[in-house]
């Protein structure tokens, strides 16, 4: 019998140790301050490979083996709150904890409100913009991307060197980068700060829930009315940087009667004059979200952005400029009756509606499906000055002349050009030149008046005119996100989306400051002065010597198609030790021109439609995550995919006419990391290794060339388009991360950046222009190995914070940055360089002055020192905060960025240029801001 007894007694005790091999803890985080349920904390256990994420009403379930120690660490992580461990007795086999309340994060408030400020650059040359990554928009604790977005920003500071057409911006799944540039248009949303606060990060090519994702990862803002807590928020904040004053004011409903949820926010940011000279920002934010929740299943959704802005734009400089005026010196603005005005006014009007419907199907099966419409303008203004003022007395036409550059930095207005011959040196005239730019140096709108009315008074045209470069776009997007849990270990997304552009593209009329009319021609293909304008200067074959008004389109005229369309699918597998994914992609974009004008360079190939450019894009990536503990992983990624070019370098100059850059194809992309992370109780840091290898990019660019060879003429000059083709890239380097817990309340920071980008070919270069006859082929430039520019490729920072336990926090930073280049001029590293206008090699060229002269220039190393800290209160069951931040404390002069002119073009003009003391064409330089402020103080009820 007791024989018998035994098997039963087993059976007891192995049902006994299966009961106790699992420890169960459970409870519901909730905000401190209106005690709201927090969905999607991530709660795990420190040293434990054990992690969860919190439901919707902000309960979580974790289940682990028993261990030997007498209590385990519980971590509660959600981004905009301070991370929270609390210490659990494990002597229970279930443990519920309640409620836990997570305290708002004070420093995330800063980096939240304070980020997009910090700066923001144009570039002028050819109406493309200088990169800035102030905006790695991310909500993610990594000490990394923080001091990324946040510190280095400031200096153009770019992760693994890829610019933001290399990065995805979606909102409510919703891809936002734009077909132009494949950049996202971060003013379509500024302002609405409070509103994208529930983001989800993605890191280069690790696993994405919503889309393939990007080699610079993708950002998901989650702008739903039901993703808000209940509650309103005002905030009022002043700064020295990119507006000087701003308020927002945002709340949000909660959910109302019949499963109603509302939103909004409005904000204004302003400034008469920025940190910039005459740099106007003027900028107003609305935002609206309604959601109804139409049963346990359903939810729909509409949200509306509008973030109308306008803002005056500055310009880089020459050390002589920069001597001469300073870093804050802006040639753009001029007084006009006694107020500024900037003659470079960027205005975005651009309206987002959006329709988002989600179909929760079971509870493993959710469907998202998404519909946006943006439309509305992007203008640039300038002044053009290449009026030709016409007779029209007798009707006989006349020419007269153009206008000359208003600039006043013009090169032909600074001391160095009276003193460009060293056998016959102006003083006179560069002593008066000096003194006249120390004194003023400011654009004289009353001589643009003067000139135009005086032409009026005599029967003839405007000689200026105040005229704006503008796009019209009207883009549909659609996309469907498919999220299924098919057990315990997989999960599988998968999506389609449809994006359509319809882009018109024209030059405006704003004003023609004071004349009667402008002739709508090009004065720089007349042959010669007086001549009465020919067919070649004509913008529009089909108005010959059109008359222009205010309002009236001119110049170009022409209309982009895009279509896109795309699907992915990405499987994952999530285990107690590893985790896996594999995900693809197919799709198609193509683009094709229609133009309105008929080109008188190009009668043949300006009108009509063009050939439509069909691309790939394809992509494979995969990736895992190996524990070895809840202290400590390894993360392994690789990806192989293509990118579809934007459109701005597929076609070679389309405000003329139709032709595409010869045999353009896709970008093709190779890229891996590793990593490895460890996190304690007192240390918490990531090490990463990285390499992208980016192979047929396409490059078009415009300047003004000087030193051109194989023209047939003696006249070298021309405005010219330049195109790049077969670029190849290779970025690698290290990312370190790492903060140490000293106490409760001191943190230690440290971070760097070790990074290596360089081209890794020798790109051809062809060069049109409406000044040559045709094409040229000028072979390869020698750009391998040369430094891909684009911010300090060597980058580290120090830091210090403090958290006082009643509220109060105060955090300073060192950061140092390092090996910055200039953007070279590939037309110099070519054959053209050695060649003189017939095509001849020129006698006095010495390859030893010529490896000096093409040197690429690294900038100085140098030092930033940044500090943050505020304060905040509890009054009355509501919240009070604010903080204060200063950048580059210690007034530090540095460039943050800069480009080679393309005038000189050939080894004989550049090098009489650079052996002046001063020269004409000399690098013109981005220089970063001194010491800034940023100041805010909220109230949230």
């Amino acid at each position: 019998m007791r024989l018998k007894l035994i098997p039963a007694f087993v059976c007891m005790f192995l049902a006994m140790q299966a009961l106790a091999q699992q420890v169960t803890i459970s409870g519901r985080l909730a905000d401190a301050f209106t005690e709201v349920s927090l969905p999607l904390v991530k709660v795990s256990i420190d040293g434990l490979p054990v992690e969860t994420l919190t439901s919707s009403d902000g309960s979580f379930l974790l289940e682990f083996d028993p261990v030997p120690s007498a209590e385990v660490v519980l971590r509660m992580d959600k981004t905009g709150y301070i991370l929270k461990r609390l210490p659990v007795k494990t002597a229970l086999e279930k443990k519920e904890l309640g409620v836990i309340y997570l305290q708002l994060d004070p420093a995330f408030e800063m980096r939240q409100q304070n980020i997009i400020s910090l700066t923001e650059a144009d570039l002028l040359e050819a109406e493309s913009e200088l990169d800035n990554i102030s905006g790695i928009l991310q909500s993610s604790r990594d000490v990394f991307l923080n001091a990324a977005s946040f510190d280095f920003s400031q200096t153009f500071f770019r992760p693994r060197g890829l610019g933001a057409e290399y990065g995805k911006l979606l909102i409510n799944g919703i891809e936002m980068n734009k077909f132009n540039d494949g950049r996202p248009q971060w003013s379509n949303w500024g302002g609405l700060n409070d509103v994208q606060r529930n983001q989800v990060f993605t890191n280069g090519i690790s696993a994405n829930d919503y889309q393939f994702g990007a080699l610079g990862g993708t950002t998901n803002i989650i702008m739903r009315a039901s993703k808000y807590q209940k509650g309103g928020r005002i905030n009022l904040a002043a700064s020295n940087r990119s507006y000087t004053g701003r308020v927002m004011a945002t709340y949000a409903s909660g959910e109302e009667s019949n499963g109603w949820y509302y939103a909004l926010s409005v904000g204004r940011r302003f400034a008469k004059e920025a940190y910039m000279d005459g740099t106007l920002y003027d900028a107003n934010s609305f935002f609206l979200s309604v959601e109804k929740k139409l049963n346990e299943k359903h939810a729909l959704n509409f949200s509306g952005i509008y973030t109308p802005n306008t803002r005056g734009r500055s310009a880089p400089m020459t050390e002589e400029v920069f001597d001469l005026k300073g870093r804050t010196y802006n040639p753009y603005w001029g007084l006009q009756d006694g107020e500024i005005r900037n003659s470079r006014m960027r205005s975005i009007k651009e309206p987002i509606l959006m329709l988002n419907h989600n179909w929760d199907i079971s509870e493993k099966l959710n469907l998202s499906t998404n519909l946006a419409y943006q439309f509305g303008e992007i203008a640039n203004s300038r002044i053009d000055y290449g009026g030709t003022t016409v007779n029209e007395l007798n009707d006989q036409l006349a020419f007269i002349g153009g206008g000359q550059n208003p600039d006043p930095v013009y090169y032909q207005k600074l001391p160095s050009y009276f003193l460009r011959f060293e056998d016959n040196k102006n003083f006179e005239s560069a002593f008066r030149a000096q003194n006249s730019i120390k004194a003023n140096g400011q654009l004289d709108w009353n001589a643009l008046y003067r000139a135009n009315l005086t032409a009026a008074e005599n029967g003839l045209n405007s000689i200026y005119a105040f005229s704006e470069d503008v796009n019209q776009d009207r883009q549909f997007s659609f996309n469907s996100i498919l999220n299924w849990k098919l057990s315990d270990r997989f999960s599988l997304n998968t999506g389609i989306r449809a994006n359509r552009l319809q882009s018109h593209q024209f030059a405006r009329i704003n004003e023609l400051l004071g004349g009667i009319a402008f002739l709508d021609i090009d004065s720089f293909v007349q042959d010669q002065p007086g001549e009465q304008p020919g067919l070649a200067a004509q913008s529009d074959l089909l108005n010959l010597n059109r008359l222009v008004g205010e309002e009236d389109s001119y110049k170009y005229n022409y209309e982009i198609s895009a279509n896109d369309a795309e699907f992915f699918s990405q499987v994952q597998y999530q285990g107690k030790k590893l985790d896996l994914f594999l995900a693809g992609r197919l799709g198609m974009i193509n683009y094709s021109r229609t133009g309105y004008y008929q080109n008188g360079v190009y009668p043949e190939n300006s009108l009509g439609n063009s050939p439509s450019a069909e691309f790939l894009n394809y992509g494979l990536k995969t990736g895992g995550v190996y524990k070895f503990s809840g202290k400590h992983n390894l993360e392994l990624n690789a990806a192989h995919f293509s990118k579809a070019p934007a459109f701005r370098n597929v076609f070679i100059n389309p405000r003329q006419n139709n032709f595409l850059v010869p045999g353009i194809t896709e970008e093709k992309i190779t890229s891996g990391d590793l990593s490895f992370r460890y996190r304690n109780t007192e240390v918490n840091f990531r090490l990463t290794g990285y390499f992208s290898q980016i192979n047929n990019s396409t490059e078009v660019s415009y300047y003004f060339a000087e030193g051109l060879s194989g023209l047939e003429r003696e006249n070298t000059t021309a405005f010219v388009q330049e195109v790049l083709t077969g670029l190849e890239r290779f970025n690698y380097g290290l990312e370190f991360g790492g903060e140490t817990y000293v106490t409760n309340s001191i943190t230690v920071k440290a971070v760097l950046s070790l990074g290596e980008y360089l081209y890794a070919s020798d790109p051809n270069v062809l060069v049109s222009s409406a000044g040559l006859t045709e094409t040229i082929n000028y072979g390869r430039a020698s750009l391998k190995n040369y430094h891909v520019p684009g911010g300090p490729q060597t980058a580290g920072q120090v830091a210090f914070e403090y958290r006082d336990r009643d509220f109060w926090w105060f955090a300073t930073s060192l950061n140092y940055f390092s090996r910055a280049f200039i953007d070279i001029n590939p037309l110099t590293r070519t054959t053209n360089f050695q060649l003189d206008y017939d095509g001849l090699p020129l006698n006095e060229y010495d390859p030893e002055i010529a490896s000096e002269l093409l040197r690429q220039e690294q900038f100085d190393d140098y030092f930033l020192v940044n500090a943050v800290g505020g304060k905040s209160w509890r009054i009355n069951g509501n919240y009070l905060g604010t903080f204060f931040s200063l950048n580059n404390i210690f007034n530090v002069i540095y460039k943050s960025g800069g480009f080679e002119q393309g005038r000189n073009a050939n080894y004989r003009s550049l090098k009489t240029d650079m052996d002046r003391d001063m020269p004409l064409f000399a690098p013109k330089y981005w220089y970063g801001q001194g010491t800034s402020f940023f100041a805010n103080v909220y109230f949230r009820f």
